[in-house]
């Protein structure tokens, strides 16, 4: 009995600390997607080489917070095992293995109703955001709501090729703004970021630009290339959008 108890209270806790990391992770900037997916992953001790897992390592916080959650998972592991272990093999509480079987199975399937109940994510969610706003030393800011994902609108990163469009035109020339897209940060094909650049900055190939508005006028530009046929897609995409805002 009491090994199935340990089992139980440790994935519950594992179910815990994945949530707090998960809303920690996403008051740093992350989306929820992929805080999620990455507190599981190192929670779980799998690891995955991409951009946004060296994203997360190179942030001092969200180091912290994933290296927090590899020692919890590798505890965790530990004890989930030998606790199986113990629940199946040893008799010494007199238990049939039957009765095992069903308390291990109602147990999760209440981990499995409350870590679904949109009701707890909600109620939770507020005492993590309480908690993380009252003993951590960030600031807990929601960058989803406050920038109004929602719908269409996006954050989105645009890599610059020699062919297109954006490649060897400025800023003030690409005007971009009035396509509806505003433009938060350009890295440079070097590495270097320019969080606040001049207007006569010039994008050059290998550079990329963060954007924030309309998924269709960013995938516009994204997929624009140069000559003249862009030239002319551009004006009609500053055309449309200002056609949109009289309507509003």
């Amino acid at each position: 009995m009491i090994p199935i108890l340990t089992l139980l209270i440790v994935l519950a806790l594992s179910l815990l600390f994945a949530r707090v990391a998960t809303a920690a992770l996403t008051h740093t900037g992350l989306s929820e997607e992929a805080s999620r997916f990455q507190s599981w992953s190192a929670l779980s001790g799998v690891g995955y080489t991409t951009t946004e897992s060296e994203n997360l390592v190179n942030h001092p916080i969200r180091r912290k917070i994933l290296m927090f959650l590899m020692l919890m998972g590798n505890a965790g592991i530990v004890t989930l095992v030998s606790s199986l272990i113990l629940a199946f093999m040893s008799e010494d509480d007199g238990t049939s293995l039957l009765h095992r079987l069903e308390l291990l199975a109602a147990g999760l399937c209440v981990l499995w109703y409350l870590s679904s109940s949109k009701w707890v994510h909600r109620r939770l969610g507020r005492l993590i955001d309480l908690a993380l706003d009252k003993y951590t030393d960030f600031a807990v800011v929601d960058y989803e709501s406050l920038l109004e994902l929602t719908g269409d609108y996006r954050v989105s990163e645009i890599h610059i090729d020699s062919t297109d469009w954006l490649a060897g035109k400025s800023l003030r020339t690409s005007r971009l703004r009035q396509e509806g897209l505003n433009l938060l940060g350009i890295r440079r094909a070097d590495g270097t970021y320019e969080g606040t650049p001049n207007p006569d900055s010039v994008l050059g190939a290998g550079d990329s630009i963060l954007v924030y508005g309309q998924l269709m006028a960013i995938e516009g530009v994204n997929h624009r290339r140069g000559g003249n046929l862009g030239d002319i897609d551009h004006e009609y995409a500053i055309a449309a959008q200002e056609k949109e805002r009289r309507k509003a």
